[in-house]
């Protein structure tokens, strides 16, 4: 009976941790873009911080993580965190030319995170 308690306690504490973490966020995303910012969240903060944007774009929702820094490329991700292209950034500040009218075309902009750490 003990050992019982045991295990009701402890998958009651786990449920509750993993609860508070996703709570924590906050965000609307998919599971694939929360990870992307777990893993920014672990990396010391961007100069400028780090921002997470979704946008409508050519029929889908898009998220569009700005360029971090220098010659760093930004990211445009799919709903499935598949790499569409880097609108901007990198060595010519232009992206990889993949998506060349992104700015144009996106809608419906949505800040989803910023990083607030200092």
């Amino acid at each position: 009976m003990l050992n019982a308690l045991k295990t009701v306690f402890v998958l009651v504490l786990v449920a509750q941790a993993s609860t508070c973490k996703k709570e924590e966020l906050n965000i609307s995303a998919p599971e694939c873009i929360l990870q992307k910012i777990a893993a920014i969240k672990a990396e010391a903060v961007w100069n400028p911080p780090a921002k997470v944007y979704a946008y409508d774009y050519n029929g889908q929702k898009v998220y569009y993580i700005p360029a971090r820094c220098c010659d760093i490329p930004s990211a445009l991700y799919d709903s499935h965190c598949k790499l569409i292209c880097n609108p901007d950034g990198g060595f010519t500040g232009k992206g990889d030319g993949k998506c060349a009218d992104f700015f144009e075309k996106r809608t419906h902009e949505q800040l989803i995170w910023q990083d607030e750490r200092k």
